[in-house]
């Protein structure tokens, strides 16, 4: 009882002072491993996901999904010394055709996926994207719009020949309003960088991804990137206000509205965003941008069990309220590669998972007393096992690092197989349990973080090199179990190259048609980023 009632003081004591890195431990932490084993949640098993797949998508859509292969090269023109030289006129020195600078917009960032363009194109404005595209549009030329090149489905690289037209240089902020917080700026703008010039005004992006440092602004629009902040401020289809694309022809649409409300007619940036560089070309973003918390605190902490850390989740949600920011979290697996290839210290004890929460306010001593009285409450109640609090920026970071660098130790083990998917929140863990039983140890590793808060999973599986075999074991298995759970089979990441024939386990025929349909009359010549999103069978 002694040790029990000093172990609650030290810890009463260390989240009232917020001292940086302060740890505490579960008074109970015997007694919770003793008699609170592990109960998964039940989901469906594989035959009840196929049953429920096969009732979604009726067998005249499911014959349509194939294997993820390559498709054939469609009947566009090839680059001419005629071509070349007018885009040598109108970018002058920014037509690239050297191999090996080449070289890395090719490949993308997995490595998983090459194409073989021979000539990037490197505008700076507007009026040189719609001159390309009016070209192009004219001689059947097809195009690979390119921002940072950071996409994880195969979207943001060439399959064939393809032109590759980068954003790189359209770096520059346009407008900023201090009174609003819409921040104007071009697309190839990256979004760390957005980052730093918002903090020096007071504000921040609303979106916060591990690839910060490399992603532009224009790409996470078009593949409508989700990341850490979600929960907050939610997605880009909410804080994105305008855009300004360029179409297949050339024709430019200047929709950078700077209003928070508008309702005149359709709201035509929502085609754009998420469309993956299918319908047009984004060379400027309107965005709504949130005011700078004063005070940020970041908690990592240990569960036992996922029903435990989802109980946290509902219970942090219950008693952070307004300045929970972000609810994330990773297995002891995530940890184990960390730990092995990043040398990233566990700064708790070893538990079989863990969370990052963060809270951002303006008020220190308010902040401060929901954080204590929510840790105490779930120490108190054995949910969490272990933890830490940070408050300075740069233990704040280091917490983070352990959420954020996940995808960077992975590649280390191996080559990764990467599944982003959308579920009812209390299904999301039970699909990285199923697929190791599925697979049964044919694959090197098998990892599951994400985000609690918006029900998204990320599973990845690494063998120690490409195979065919386990590729096969691993698709369709987790759409069928995916569709089985009326989830999605991309939360964030879009569909690409890779997962443009599994559409149909999470959109109906109907839809899929009308997206086709929408495709067809703003890129009637299918130039814009071929191969990628739509099913192979309408392109």
């Amino acid at each position: 009882m002694a040790v029990t009632t000093l172990r609650r003081l030290r810890l009463r004591t260390a989240v009232r002072s917020l001292c940086p890195h302060s740890t505490f431990s579960s008074p109970t932490t015997d007694r919770l491993l003793s008699i609170r084993p592990h109960r998964p949640f039940l989901s469906p098993s594989l035959g009840q996901c196929a049953f429920y797949s096969r009732r979604l998508h009726p067998r005249s859509d499911r014959d349509k999904v194939s294997s993820p292969t390559i498709p054939e090269r469609l009947p566009f023109s090839k680059i001419t010394q005629e071509d070349l030289a007018f885009f040598r006129k109108i970018l002058p020195g920014r037509t690239i055709t050297d191999p090996d600078v080449l070289e890395a917009n090719n490949v993308d960032w997995l490595k998983s996926v090459r194409g073989f363009s021979e000539v990037l194109l490197r505008p700076q404005t507007t009026e040189e994207v719609s001159q390309i595209l009016r070209y192009c549009h004219s001689r059947n030329l097809a195009v690979n719009p390119q921002g940072g090149n950071t996409g994880l489905v195969g979207g943001s690289v060439p399959v064939y020949d393809e032109l590759i037209l980068s954003t790189a240089l359209m770096n520059n902020v346009l407008s900023f309003d201090s009174v609003s917080g819409i921040l104007t700026c071009q697309a190839g703008c990256i979004l760390e960088n957005l980052s730093l010039y918002l903090e020096e005004r007071d504000y921040i992006m609303p979106l916060d991804l591990g690839a910060k440092g490399s992603c532009h602004i224009g790409g996470n629009v078009a593949t409508n990137a989700g990341g850490l902040r979600l929960l907050r401020y939610g997605s880009l289809r909410g804080t994105v206000l305008g855009l300004e694309v360029v179409l297949a022809d050339g024709r430019v649409l200047e929709c950078l509205a700077s209003l928070r409300k508008d309702n005149t007619g359709y709201d035509l940036k929502q085609l754009f965003i998420g469309s993956e560089g299918t319908l047009g070309v984004i060379t400027a973003v309107s965005i709504l941008c949130p005011r700078k918390p004063k005070v940020v605190n970041v908690a990592f902490l240990g569960c036992e069990t996922f029903e435990q850390l989802l109980q946290t989740f509902q219970l942090c949600r219950g008693m952070l309220g307004e300045i929970l920011s972000a609810f994330e979290f990773l297995d002891s697996e995530c940890m184990r590669l960390l730990n092995t290839y990043l040398k990233l210290p566990n700064p708790i004890t070893d538990s079989p998972f863990y969370i990052v929460i963060e809270t951002a306010g303006s008020n220190l001593t308010h902040d401060e007393e929901k954080l204590h009285t929510f840790l105490e409450e779930a120490m108190t109640s054995s949910l969490i096992t272990d933890g830490t609090v940070a408050t300075e920026d740069t233990k704040i970071k280091a917490l983070w690092s352990m959420r954020e660098r996940v995808t960077e130790a992975l590649t280390h083990d191996g080559f990764t197989y990467k599944y982003d998917i959308s579920l009812p929140v209390e299904q999301i863990y039970q699909l990285v349990t199923d697929m190791r039983e599925h697979l049964r140890g044919k694959a090197k590793s098998v990892v599951g973080y994400g985000h609690v808060g918006d029900g998204n999973l990320h599973l990845n599986i690494t063998s120690s090199a490409k195979d065919p075999t386990l590729l096969a074991a691993i698709e369709p298995f987790v759409y069928e179990w995916t569709a089985g759970c009326q989830g999605s089979i991309s939360a964030e990441h879009g569909l690409g190259l890779k997962k443009r024939n599994y559409i149909y386990y999470s959109k109906p025929r109907q839809a899929v048609e009308l997206m086709g349909n929408i495709k067809a009359m703003l890129d009637p010549k299918g130039i814009l980023n071929p191969y990628k999103t739509l099913p192979d069978n309408l392109n």
